[in-house]
């Protein structure tokens, strides 16, 4: 199956059709959750109306483990399999997860003024989060740090699978450390612990920065693309 997409050509003329809807699918979730999360659902009992925040910090948490688990994937792919596309996918993922953990802590930040009464504490989920950053900093610097782009690429996609071993930590340090974050809520057994008028819109923005990732993932992998075509044909023609 995976195969399928290795030809360049193929890959460009699929994306090409699913471009548009998973750039639609993420403007009408997008707006359905904010509207669901920022207007209809209730103020929380204990946290008050700080706890709409949570429709941003959330999703953008679960994207930011997503993305580090895609680029590990893809970059176990490249490794093994010497997938063409592979290598291209764990770089174009990269900024695209930095983004989310970035937003992830940022917001975090902000909810925790109100409810912690400090803006940062170093407190397990947060610290490991922040080491997600850096590991997605790292990545990225390593791809451009060697004058062939092959090593560059070969020890990117080493740290990347090394540093997946802190996503399972960041994913159960509620459960293994004292943790100021509140155990899961929503992936539990026995099912969701949040009323569903809260439920809705988390899951809806979820659904809408799932879409976005993979829209800005193949905007930019058709971008390599066509850019490694147009050196291609340059060499070319210097050469020719």
């Amino acid at each position: 199956m995976i195969q399928r997409f290795a030809n360049p050509n193929r890959f460009m003329r699929l994306s090409a059709a699913v471009v548009p809807w998973m750039a639609g699918a993420t403007v009408i979730l997008g707006a359905a959750g904010l509207y669901l999360g920022l207007f209809q659902a209730p103020a929380d009992y204990q946290q008050g109306e700080s706890v709409r925040i949570m429709y941003v910090h959330v999703p953008a948490a679960w994207m930011a483990l997503f993305c580090y688990t895609s680029m590990a994937a893809a970059s176990a792919t490249a490794l093994i399999w010497k997938h063409p596309l592979a290598d291209l996918a764990a770089r174009s993922t990269a900024p695209i997860g930095i983004c989310f953990t970035f937003l992830a802590l940022i917001t975090g930040s902000l909810w925790g003024k109100p409810m912690w009464g400090t803006w940062w504490v170093w407190d397990a989920r947060l610290t490991s989060v922040l080491v997600l950053f850096f590991l997605y900093l790292g990545y990225m610097a390593l791809v451009n740090a060697f004058d062939d782009p092959a090593r560059g690429a070969k020890a990117a996609a080493v740290l990347a699978l090394v540093g997946f071993v802190n996503v399972p930590i960041i994913k159960f340090s509620v459960d293994w450390w004292n943790s100021l974050h509140q155990p899961a809520s929503v992936l539990k057994l026995g099912g969701p612990s949040i009323h569903p008028s809260m439920l809705a819109p988390l899951l809806l923005m979820a659904l809408a920065f799932t879409t976005y990732y993979f829209w800005v993932l193949l905007v930019r992998l058709r971008a390599e693309i066509l850019s490694t075509k147009i050196r291609a044909v340059r060499l070319r023609q210097v050469h020719g």
